[in-house]
């Protein structure tokens, strides 16, 4: 598979298309990468006695990504909303993990 190119250097859908696609894998290869930490988490709070909600933190990762979304030009609302998601599917995890669901 050829590397894709940059957005502002495609000049076909076909090269739009193959730069979404790659990143889409590269998002979803993220995203697994992440539920392994989710994972690791629900260990840890299972020998600590932790909540798989921690509202704080909930809250904190938001801002972290708001921040993020901001410097890189993003809407930082749209990257709220969609790290909320992120956030509630990580918890239900965290807590089928913890027998809590």
């Amino acid at each position: 598979m050829t590397t894709p190119k940059k957005p502002q250097d495609c000049s076909s859908m076909e090269e739009v298309r193959l730069g979404i696609d790659a990143l889409d894998k590269t998002l979803v290869e993220l995203l697994k990468e992440r539920a392994g930490y989710i994972d690791r988490a629900t260990e840890l709070k299972q020998g600590n006695g932790w909540p798989a909600r921690i509202p704080e933190r909930v809250e904190e990762v938001v801002n972290n990504a708001r921040r993020v979304a901001e410097t890189e030009g993003l809407d930082p609302d749209l990257v709220e909303q969609l790290w909320r998601q992120l956030i509630d599917w990580s918890i239900t995890r965290e807590e089928t993990g913890l027998g809590r669901k």
